[in-house]
């Protein structure tokens, strides 16, 4: 089994979220109602991809 490319692949996700956090906070002097439900719909769906991937990994360990 090669958990190399899934790796990668969870890597380059979170610093996607890394860059789109760093510019949430500088919006943060001048608040954007829209961009910061948006920027919190997508932190959740990408916690819950995370989420999903973790436990598919999980299973192939055990396998």
């Amino acid at each position: 089994m090669n958990e190399a490319p899934a790796l990668l692949a969870l890597d380059r996700i979170e610093e996607a979220l890394a860059r789109i956090e760093t510019a949430a906070r500088r919006f943060k002097t001048r608040p954007d109602a829209d961009l910061r439900r948006r920027h919190e719909d997508l932190k959740a769906c990408v916690a819950q991809s995370l989420a999903g991937l973790d436990q598919l990994l999980a299973e192939r360990e055990q396998s």
